[in-house]
């Protein structure tokens, strides 16, 4: 499964957005137990002026974000800090969409004295556990996904991002 990438900002071809989102993506459905190949997901890169349009339009929220999912079918689990049922090989194979944006992915890596590549991965990592049903709305299910997250970078040889 590569990832469907669409790059409307050209700076994400720089940054060598497809074969992030490929590698970091195949490494959270690896960790899971889910076969890369079985599952697709599309992921739009783009600048902080789309994604503060797709904020408001879906999350009526204002303004730029790092990252947003849109997972295509709902799979939270029913209690804090378990975990969601992971799809089953016959399920719709796409698994939802994820939007990424330049300006802010940048302003967060430099302000964090990381590689903008190191910092895209993790938040890819990150979307690609949000169309699997994680989330981080409560401290136990925070716990879960951020969890999976430094497991995840780790088997990439990441460091941890909230170390």
């Amino acid at each position: 499964m590569p990832v469907d990438t669409l790059i409307e900002d050209p700076r994400w071809e720089k940054a060598g957005l497809g074969p992030l989102a490929d590698r970091a993506s195949a490494a959270a459905l690896r960790h899971l137990g889910l076969d890369p190949a079985a599952w697709e997901i599309a992921l739009l890169g783009c600048d902080d002026t789309r994604i503060a349009d797709l904020n408001r339009d879906f999350r009526d929220k204002p303004g730029p974000t790092n990252v947003l999912s849109w997972p295509s079918v709902e799979r939270a689990p029913s209690a804090p800090g378990t975990l969601p049922e992971p799809p089953q090989p016959g399920d719709d194979p796409e698994l939802g969409d994820i939007a990424v944006a330049f300006d802010t992915c940048d302003r967060e890596a430099t302000a964090a004295g990381r590689v903008l590549g190191d910092h895209t991965t993790h938040l890819i990592v990150h979307a690609v556990l949000h169309l699997l049903g994680y989330d981080h709305t409560t401290p136990e299910d925070a716990d879960v996904m951020e969890g999976l997250e430094i497991e995840i970078l780790a088997s990439l040889g990441l460091p941890d991002p909230y170390g």
